[in-house]
C-alpha cells in the first residue's frame, strides 16, 4: 500500500493560495470546530429525519388497513415500512414509479418472496407482500414527503377499488370465514 506524503511547504503553499497563512492559524482549534460543527450537523440531522419519519408515518397510518412493520417505538427513522393490507406490494411500486421505494425489508428487495424478516416480526405472508420501505435522508424535505403522502393515498386507493378482496371487505365479509376452492 503506497502513502502520499505531502511536505508542509505543499500545505503551506495551498493554503496560502486561499488567503490563509499557516503561521496565523490555530489548526487544533479549527479541528475541534469542525469536529463540534459535524456533531452538531449530526443532531440537526437526526431530528430533522425523525420529525420527517413522524409527518410520513402519521399521514400514512391515516389510510385504513395500514401498519407500521416493526417496533413502533424502536425504530430507524430513515426507513420506515408500511404495509397497505389489500393491495400487493409490487403492483403500489409499479404505480408509484416516480418516487424511490422498494418492496418488503432490505433483506429480500430483489426477491418476490416475503421477508422473512417482515414474518419473523410477525407479519403474515399478507402483509409482507403488502409491504412497501420508504427511506428518508438528510436531503429528503417536507414536500418531498407531502408528495409521497398524496401520490401514495390515490393509489393505494385505486389499487384497491381493482382488489376483489377489498369489496368484500367493504360488504363486511370475513375473508378468513370464506373456503376458497383450488383449481
Amino acid at each position: 500500500m503506497a502513502f502520499q506524503v505531502t511536505s508542509c511547504s505543499q500545505v503551506e503553499a495551498s493554503l496560502t493560495r486561499l488567503g490563509i497563512r499557516l503561521t496565523s492559524t490555530n489548526i487544533p482549534h479549527s479541528l475541534h470546530v469542525k469536529s463540534l460543527s459535524s456533531a452538531n450537523n449530526h443532531k440537526y440531522d437526526s431530528a430533522r429525519i425523525k420529525m420527517l419519519s413522524d409527518r410520513l408515518l402519521t399521514g400514512l397510518l391515516s389510510l385504513e388497513h395500514t401498519e407500521q412493520n416493526g417496533d413502533a417505538q424502536h425504530f430507524y427513522p430513515g426507513c420506515v415500512n408500511v404495509s397497505f393490507a389489500y393491495v400487493e406490494g409490487e403492483s403500489l411500486l409499479m404505480a408509484l414509479k416516480d418516487i424511490a421505494l422498494s418492496s418488503g425489508s432490505a433483506c429480500t428487495s430483489a426477491s418476490l418472496e416475503p421477508s422473512y424478516v417482515l414474518r419473523a416480526l410477525g407479519s403474515s405472508d399478507e402483509s409482507a407482500h403488502s409491504s412497501i420501505r420508504f427511506g428518508i435522508g438528510r436531503f429528503t424535505t417536507e414536500g418531498e414527503i407531502d408528495y409521497v403522502l398524496k401520490a401514495v393515498k390515490e393509489r393505494v386507493t385505486f389499487l384497491r377499488e381493482l382488489s376483489p378482496l377489498w369489496e368484500l371487505v367493504q360488504e363486511g365479509v370475513a375473508l378468513d370465514s370464506i373456503e376458497w376452492s383450488q383449481h
